[in-house]
């Protein structure tokens, strides 16, 4: 068998066939596509992905609609091998310089082969990192399939590391809630309570304090891969805080720059109600209340309202309780173990 020369004159022992060079440049990237930003609730598609990293799209146009519904991304060196056994086809396929190298040595029929059967009609996409060629056949196949091939010149881990944190952010499990956010000291504060019961202007004197507001309004909480919820405001009312008789106030305008802040962690939700004689409080600390968001339980204290009551002064030290109850000092708990001393001498 007479050997055939390519890009890099290399050509398989076994074979004869010619082994493609992953730097040859043997492709080029199609024409730019109108790629539209994402609009809240629409479902995420591999062309936001394009449009957020600034990945080529080197094949596979028709598919730029497919829906990602899994934060997981996935290595098909095991696939590619031949083993499609447990493979996951709903996940982003992301081949390095390990996967270009090792389909390089492969006859090209099975090549073909292989990438056929790796873009199954869930696979979202495929990216080539490391400033990786794509193979030729993976270029058919996605074709064939409608399964978009991207390149990225970014090494692959650090690739990898950056989609990950995307698609957990975008599609993390969200809620729209009726409340103020702020942070106090540090602390991400949910302030919850009925319409009128004065949660912006607690935010408003909160800020004047020092605070920064993240939201008011409307809160969009989203949960992190590690149970966590953070909030961040609508991009509609980002830095604005409505105040009856006032108006809408633009809080960065007003106060500056460090008074407000994109999004924030929520540790705490103090609901404000009004208060209620009927009704027994806590007085001592004791009883520790959660409230449930996006199936996570956050600490909840409920802050009865009524004329003379400072707000923003309240939910300052119910911040700093907060910190000191994380750091293991507990004051309504030590002051019953001293009240049990007193008593247990008396007897």
């Amino acid at each position: 068998m007479s050997p055939k020369r390519i890009d890099d004159g290399s050509l398989t022992e076994e074979t004869g066939e010619p082994r493609f060079s992953p730097r040859a440049p043997f492709h080029t990237a199609l024409r730019s596509f109108p790629l539209r930003t994402r609009r809240p609730g629409e479902p995420l598609v591999v062309e936001h992905l394009v449009r957020r990293f600034g990945f080529t799209l080197v094949a596979g146009a028709a598919g730029l609609r497919r829906p990602i519904l899994v934060s997981e991304l996935h290595r098909p060196g095991l696939a590619l091998a031949g083993h499609f056994a447990y493979h996951p086809p709903e996940r982003v396929q992301v081949l390095g310089k390990t996967e270009v190298s090792f389909v390089a040595d492969l006859p090209a029929s099975l090549r073909f082969e292989r990438f056929r059967r790796l873009l199954s009609p869930e696979t979202p996409c495929v990216v080539v990192a490391h400033g990786e060629a794509a193979p030729p056949e993976l270029l058919s196949a996605a074709e064939e399939a409608a399964v978009p091939v991207l390149l990225s010149d970014v090494p692959t881990t650090h690739l990898m590391g950056k989609l990950t944190s995307f698609l957990e952010a975008e599609l993390a499990p969200r809620t729209t809630i009726h409340g103020v956010l702020v942070e106090v000291y540090g602390i991400g504060i949910l302030l919850t309570g009925e319409s009128g019961i004065g949660k912006s202007e607690t935010a408003l004197e909160l800020v004047k304090r020092g605070h920064r507001l993240v939201a008011d309004d409307a809160v969009e909480i989203h949960k992190t891969s590690d149970n966590g919820l953070v909030g961040e405001a609508p991009d509609v009312i980002a830095n604005l805080i409505e105040i009856r008789g006032l108006g809408v106030l633009d809080v960065m305008a007003l106060f500056g720059a460090g008074a407000v802040k994109e999004s924030q962690s929520i540790a705490l939700v103090i609901h404000l109600e009004p208060w209620n004689e009927d009704r027994s409080y806590d007085r001592l600390g004791l009883d520790e209340t959660t409230t449930r968001l996006l199936d996570v339980e956050v600490p909840m204290v409920v802050l009865p309202v009524r004329p003379g009551r400072n707000l923003a002064v309240l939910i300052e030290v119910a911040a700093m309780q907060f910190r000191l109850k994380q750091m293991g000092y507990h004051s309504a708990r030590e002051f019953a173990e001293r009240l049990g001393q007193v008593l247990d001498e008396k007897a």
